[in-house]
C-alpha cells in the first residue's frame, strides 16, 4: 500500500499542465490587488483607521504589529506597486513577497478592520509565493529569454483546493439553526435594504425570501466547489458564482470581496478558456506581444527548484487551512457569543451582535470610582466593535488601566457593565461585573469572565 501511494504521489507530481491558466490567475489577481489599495487610498480609509485612532487593537502575541504614523501611506504605496509588479510578472518572486508581508502587516495593524476576505487574500498570497505563476506572459519572461509552456499540475490543484475550502467550510458553517430555521440575520438585514429600486420594498421585507436565501447560501456554498470541479456543470457553476457574488455586492458593503471571489473562480476553467484569454491581452498589448516572440526562448516544462521545501511548505499550509477553522471545538461555551475560534474560520455574516460596555475605573482602597468615556479613546467604529467582542473589552480595559495609572490614579481595578444582543435576542449581560478585568491576562484559553449565553444555537 505505501508503495502503491508512493508511486501515485511522485506520478502526480510530475504531471504538467497548461502554463496560462496560472498566468491569467496572476493577472487577475494583481489588478484586483492594486486597485483595492488604490480604492482605500481614495476612501480615506488610511486616515480614518489607521491614523486617527489614538488606541489600536492588535491580535494576541502581535501587539508589535502597529501603525507607522505617515509612513503608513509609504506602506500602502509599497504594497501597490507590489500588486501591479505580480500583475505584469515583474520579479515575480520579490513583488509577491512584498505584497504578501505587506498587505499581511496592514491587515495585522488593528484587529477592528478584520474581515474574511482580508484573511483569504493574506493566505492565497502565501501560497502563490510557491507557484510559478509568471511562468509564462510575464515581463520576467522578457527579462530571463524565456517562457515556459507547461506548469505541474498541482500548482492550480492547490488554488481550486484553497478556493474550495474556502467556500465548502462557509457553507457548514451556515448550517445552524440561527442561519436555517431562524433566517438570522437576514431577517434584521434585508428589510433595511427597503431604497434598493425593485425589490427593496417588496421581497426583501417578505419572511419566505429571508428564508430562502438563507437555505440557498447555505447550499450554494456547499454545492458550488463541486459545480466548478466538474466539467459538464463549470459554466453552470461560474454562472451562479457570478449571480451569487453580483447579488451581495448589490445588497452589502462588503468591498472587493465578490469581484475577487468571481476573477478567483476563474482558475477552475480549463486551458482552452485561458487560451482565449491571453488571445485577447495579446490583441491588447501588440507591441509586448512582438516583443515576447523576438526575445523569448519557448522551454516545454517549468520544474521547481528545491521541490521537497516547496512541497513541505504547501502540504503544512493546506493542513492548516483544514484545521484551523475547527480549533473552536476546544473550547466550552456558544461560539457566536464567546467568539473563541470565530475569527479565520470562513463564518461569513453569521451574526448580527450589537452591545453597550460602559468601564468602571475604581480605587481598591478608597472605594472610589468614575466610569470611562469611550468615546475619549475610541473611534465610533471601534467602539462598536468593542462593545461585544470579549477580546477588545480585555485589551482595551488594560489600555484604560496603563493610561490612568500614568496619570497619577492608584490601587486601579477595572470593571465592565457590559450587555449584548445576538441575532435578534433580547440583550444580556455579557461580562461578570464583579471581574476586575486587569487581573484577566490575554489567553488562548476559555474566558471565564464572559457570562453563559441563555440560548442554544445548534449546528457547526
Amino acid at each position: 500500500m505505501g508503495t502503491k501511494f508512493k508511486a501515485f504521489l511522485q506520478s502526480y507530481l510530475n504531471k504538467q499542465t497548461d502554463a496560462r491558466p496560472l498566468a491569467v490567475f496572476r493577472i487577475g489577481f494583481g489588478l484586483m490587488m492594486c486597485y483595492s489599495i488604490l480604492r482605500f487610498y481614495r476612501k480615506g480609509w488610511i486616515e480614518t483607521l489607521y491614523l486617527q485612532p489614538k488606541f489600536h487593537f492588535s491580535y494576541f502575541g502581535l501587539d508589535w504589529i502597529k501603525p507607522l504614523g505617515d509612513l503608513t501611506y509609504i506602506l500602502f504605496i509599497l504594497c501597490g506597486i507590489a500588486a501591479f509588479c505580480v500583475a505584469i510578472g515583474y520579479r515575480y518572486r520579490l513583488a509577491m513577497l512584498t505584497f504578501f508581508l505587506s498587505f499581511t502587516y496592514i491587515e495585522l495593524m488593528d484587529k477592528t478592520t478584520y474581515l474574511n476576505h482580508y484573511y483569504f487574500i493574506s493566505i492565497l498570497s502565501f501560497l502563490m509565493l510557491f507557484l510559478p505563476a509568471a511562468a509564462t506572459f510575464s515581463l520576467d519572461n522578457l527579462r530571463q529569454r524565456k517562457t515556459y509552456q507547461k506548469v505541474p499540475k498541482w500548482t492550480l490543484d492547490t488554488l481550486k483546493v484553497l478556493l474550495a475550502t474556502v467556500y465548502f467550510y462557509a457553507g457548514l458553517a451556515k448550517i445552524n439553526s440561527d442561519w436555517l430555521f431562524k433566517a438570522m440575520p437576514l431577517k434584521i438585514w434585508l428589510p433595511s435594504k427597503y431604497d434598493l429600486p425593485l425589490i427593496g420594498e417588496t421581497l426583501l421585507q417578505q419572511d419566505w425570501v429571508h428564508y430562502a436565501m438563507s437555505w440557498g447560501g447555505m447550499v450554494y456554498d456547499i454545492s458550488i466547489p463541486f459545480l466548478l470541479l466538474y466539467r459538464k456543470t463549470r459554466v453552470l457553476g461560474f454562472s451562479l458564482v457570478i449571480i451569487f457574488h453580483v447579488l451581495t455586492a448589490a445588497l452589502f458593503p462588503i468591498g472587493m470581496f465578490p469581484y475577487i471571489m468571481i476573477v478567483s473562480a476563474l482558475v477552475f476553467f480549463d486551458s482552452k478558456f485561458h487560451k482565449r484569454i491571453i488571445a485577447i491581452l495579446s490583441k491588447v498589448l501588440q507591441p509586448i506581444r512582438i516583443l515576447f516572440k523576438s526575445v523569448t526562448t519557448p522551454v516545454v516544462n517549468y520544474r521547481p527548484k528545491q521541490p521537497l521545501l516547496i512541497y513541505t511548505c504547501i502540504a503544512l499550509f493546506m493542513s492548516a487551512q483544514l484545521l484551523i477553522p475547527f480549533r473552536y471545538l476546544i473550547y466550552p461555551g456558544e461560539l457566536f457569543w464567546n467568539e473563541r475560534g470565530y475569527r479565520f474560520s470562513w463564518r461569513v455574516m453569521l451574526m448580527e451582535k450589537k452591545g453597550e460596555t460602559i468601564f468602571k475605573v475604581k480605587d481598591s482602597v478608597s472605594g472610589t470610582y468614575f466610569y470611562v468615556q469611550n468615546e475619549d479613546f475610541l473611534t465610533p467604529f471601534q467602539e462598536k466593535q468593542m462593545s461585544f467582542q470579549p477580546d477588545f473589552i480585555l485589551e482595551y480595559a488594560h489600555y484604560l488601566g496603563e493610561h490612568f495609572k500614568q496619570q497619577g490614579h492608584k490601587n486601579i481595578q477595572i470593571f465592565a457593565d457590559s450587555f449584548v444582543a445576538l441575532n435578534g435576542r433580547l440583550s444580556q449581560r455579557f461580562v461578570d461585573p464583579k471581574i476586575d478585568l486587569l487581573q484577566q491576562q490575554k489567553t488562548w484559553n476559555n474566558y471565564s469572565w464572559i457570562t453563559t449565553f441563555n440560548d442554544d444555537i445548534k449546528g457547526f
